[in-house]
């Protein structure tokens, strides 16, 4: 029977790996075969041996712990000494990305990951220079959901953030209307995050803008919606950094208060 985590706790972070599976075994399973890519990293870049311990998710709160029996080509067959049910955290958090230039996607999408975002939105925001063609937002969804769980592992995250549908500002309005807290980055506005009063649950959404900017039309239309204008500082991020700088912000005064 899987054992639920404290309300305000994860697997404590004890230095071991963690691996992800689409499916852990039943609970009645004493072992557990991490293979395939998971298992090819386990055995051939971490040089893991038998004895050592180790975790591994599903990627939706679902971790057993335990020890290595055997490393092999096969991968690790790992014995289970423990199970957690981990709750998702409060608030949580949601990050309206724009599509940032270049290769800088995956970049946002793996640093606001390592800094507690729980789901993440892709922007088709009017000033964006990337521009996923019909063909190209399977790919683009794809580059940015496997950054999500390449970094989930890297910061011992039960939980993978989900990585959402392409949307348009219109699309992105009717999301923050469900949310109990919407800010929106903005370089001129004049209240700082700081001074924002943040609720320990419920939640609430970080809306990152393009390199370019928001254009005066996105900008009425997500404060319409309820999200407040708000300033990080005296410099301007790249769309890349600007939301992870933001959840930690966010994180400092509710998840790690």
């Amino acid at each position: 029977m899987s054992v639920p985590a404290p309300d305000d706790a994860r697997p404590a972070l004890d230095g071991s790996p963690l691996f992800l599976l689409d499916e852990l075994p039943g609970d009645g399973a004493d072992e557990v075969l991490v293979g395939g890519a998971e298992g090819r990293h386990a055995v051939d870049v971490l040089r893991l041996t038998a004895g050592e311990a180790v975790r591994v998710g599903d990627g939706r709160g679902a971790v057993v712990e335990g020890t290595v029996l055997h490393a092999g080509p096969a991968g690790l067959r790992v014995q289970v000494t423990a199970r957690h049910d981990v709750p998702p955290a409060e608030p949580e958090f949601v990050l309206v990305q724009a599509l940032p230039k270049g290769d800088r996607g995956p970049l946002a999408v793996e640093l606001a990951t390592e800094l507690g975002v729980d789901r993440v939105v892709p922007w088709a925001a009017a000033r964006c220079v990337t521009r996923w063609r019909e063909d190209r937002v399977e790919k683009g969804l794809a580059k940015w959901r496997a950054a999500a769980r390449a970094a989930a592992k890297q910061s011992r995250r039960p939980r993978v953030p989900e990585i959402g549908d392409l949307m348009t500002t219109r699309q992105v309005c009717g999301e923050l209307a469900d949310v109990d807290l919407a800010l929106v980055l903005h370089e001129q506005a004049r209240r700082p995050l700081a001074g924002v009063d943040v609720p320990a649950s419920g939640t609430v959404a970080v809306v990152v803008g393009p390199e370019g900017g928001l254009t005066d039309g996105e900008v009425v239309a997500l404060r319409a919606a309820g999200a407040q204008p708000v300033r990080l500082g005296p410099e301007v991020l790249r769309t890349s950094t600007a939301g992870a700088a933001a959840l930690a912000a966010l994180s400092v005064r509710t998840r790690w208060a």
